[in-house]
């Protein structure tokens, strides 16, 4: 065999392994986020909480126990197991119910009345299962802020 058919032999061997690793599979920490909260009747709160996967495989999200707070004041904690699957660099919204602290009431209730935005923080944590692989809790924490949705009363998005 001539030394170019034979480097060039090597140069397909190693082409050839090259391709065959296929896609890489990266897991990134998920995010959680308030997409609308939404006051109730009764007071108590509808809050639309947007999951999103930044991997680049599936997600089963497990368990979401989140705490959350408006202007400062604690307003207390989304738990919930939704069992909800998202796809590789996606999101999906999981609707919860909160009985907010009489604080929080009243920091949303001034930022509906005043027409202004509202300060919000989530931490806490999410256990989710990568596709095909072993259930991680990740750390979630977000400050953030929400207006109120023009045209919808009691809604801040």
């Amino acid at each position: 065999m001539k030394p170019m058919q034979w480097l060039l032999s090597i140069a397909m061997i190693a082409l050839l392994a090259a391709c065959g690793s296929g896609p890489v599979r990266r897991v990134s920490e998920p995010a959680a986020r308030i997409q609308q909260l939404t006051v109730q009747p009764n007071g108590s709160w509808s809050v639309e909480l947007r999951l999103e996967n930044f991997s680049s495989v599936p997600m089963r999200f497990d368990a979401v126990d989140i705490a959350v707070a408006v202007a400062d004041q604690a307003a207390g904690t989304l738990r919930a197991q939704p069992g909800v699957t998202i796809g590789p660099e996606s999101a999906d919204v999981i609707t919860l119910a909160l009985q907010p602290s009489a604080g929080a009431k009243l920091a949303v209730a001034d930022a509906l009345s005043g027409g202004k935005s509202l300060a919000y923080a989530l931490t806490g944590k999410v256990d989710a299962t990568p596709d095909e692989r072993s259930q991680r809790s990740f750390e979630i924490k977000r400050i953030s802020a929400l207006s109120p949705a023009p045209g919808l009363p009691g809604v801040l998005r």
